[in-house]
């Protein structure tokens, strides 16, 4: 009777009791043909388990081999060569999967808070996602046709501002003296007609390679928060067991911080635009919704994008009065100071604390490497790895 046999007998399936070869591969089975692999065959049938079926893991191997070092040597090269070349040639792949994640940490503590209350996490994510789209589509079905009323106004303001580039004493005058904008507009639109037609059809590309972009980013978004769990426990079975306690305290502690900054980062750009947008509409400044977006969309950049923001606004304002424009100036100024020292420390100085000097260095590296992107996630990575610092390389330092 065969080991085969035996095991059918005891009511085991035939591959676990096999072991080494399974009942749907390299059929038929000819043990007698097979040599010392036959042996080895009924080593792994003894050994396999219905606790282990695919038995117990073996020893290490001997990291001090000549060898075996030199093996690792040259993977590790032919690795880093390979991940270097990985990294190069999907960089903007890349990027939208760091954004995705951001975002979706960026969203996990809604998530967590419905899961709390007894929802399922499948239906926690869904009702935050459901409830992201409500408030964007909400805020661009209201936005969008007031902003293309904004564009038509501004379209039909056009030859009056033309006409003004033919006045020596305007600013725009003295702008068209200087550059010759006047000239460069009609060449675009008459004689340039091939440059037009490019720029036209260069605008289009951009605009649905940011859309395409945009449906990955919420797919990944979706993906990462559903799965976001077992990404967890994924990460942290990386980390040795003596080990995995210490990070697991120091990794959430991280996931808290990155998820505080960007719900308080959308916050206080929130409040920014609708300050923004009264402060606009109670000086008759043209284009108040159109410049209330543009605030609070570059109030996300730390540092530089709310004054970006606040210098845009104030030279349309001027375009009303000098009054109005230098009230601008003065409102805008009084609110970054509310923003610093108020609305900053207390939505997200608690779960954000990077020192001034840090957050500019981070900022402008981050813009520099990665763009907007970059400037975006940079002062949450700054924050990491200030507390990685302090509670794992400053005590090491201190005690050597």
């Amino acid at each position: 009777m065969g080991l085969a046999d035996s095991s059918r007998e005891r009511g085991e399936p035939a591959s676990a009791a096999e072991g080494g070869h399974h009942d749907l591969v390299a059929q038929p089975h000819r043990g007698d043909e097979e040599g010392p692999v036959a042996e080895a065959e009924a080593i792994a049938a003894e050994i396999s388990t219905p606790q282990q079926p695919l038995g117990r893991p073996g020893k290490p191997l001997n990291h001090r081999s000549p060898f075996f070092v030199g093996m690792l040597g040259a993977a590790g090269v032919a690795t880093t060569y390979l991940l270097a070349q990985l990294v190069v040639t999907a960089q903007d792949m890349l990027v939208l999967f760091g954004l995705a994640w951001f975002i979706a940490i960026g969203l996990e503590p809604g998530v967590s808070w419905l899961v709390g209350r007894g929802l399922p996490r499948w239906a926690a994510v869904t009702a935050v996602f459901v409830g992201v789209l409500g408030l964007v589509g909400g805020f661009l079905a209201a936005a969008i046709p007031v902003i293309v009323d904004q564009a038509g106004q501004f379209t039909d303001q056009v030859p009056g501002h033309l006409r003004a580039l033919q006045d020596s004493h305007s600013t725009l005058g003295q702008l068209e003296t200087r550059f010759g904008i006047r000239e460069r507009v009609e060449s675009l639109f008459t004689g340039g007609s091939q440059d037009w037609m490019s720029g036209v059809l260069g605008a289009g590309q951009a605009v649905l390679g940011a859309l395409g972009d945009f449906l990955v980013v919420m797919v990944l978004m979706v993906y990462f928060l559903a799965d976001l769990p077992r990404i967890r426990q994924g990460l942290y079975r990386l980390v040795p067991h003596s080990r995995r306690p210490r990070v697991i305290l120091i990794g959430d502690e991280i996931f808290a911080k990155v998820g505080g900054y960007v719900l308080g980062n959308l916050a206080i750009s929130l409040i920014a635009g609708v300050l923004t947008f009264l402060w606009l509409l109670a000086f008759g400044v043209p284009y108040a919704l159109l410049l209330a977006v543009t605030v609070a969309l570059l109030d996300l950049v730390p540092v530089v994008g709310a004054a970006l923001g606040a210098i845009i606004a104030s030279l349309v304002a001027f375009t009303v009065s000098p009054t109005a424009g230098l009230a601008t100036i003065g409102f805008f100024l009084a609110y970054q100071v509310i923003e610093d020292y108020l609305l900053v420390p207390r939505i997200i100085g608690r779960a954000v604390k990077v020192p001034a000097l840090v957050t500019v260095i981070a900022v402008l590296l981050g813009g520099a490497l990665l763009g907007v992107v970059g400037a975006l996630v940079a002062i949450p990575i700054a924050a990491a790895l200030l507390l990685v610092l302090r509670e794992v390389t400053f005590p090491r330092l201190d005690k050597a």
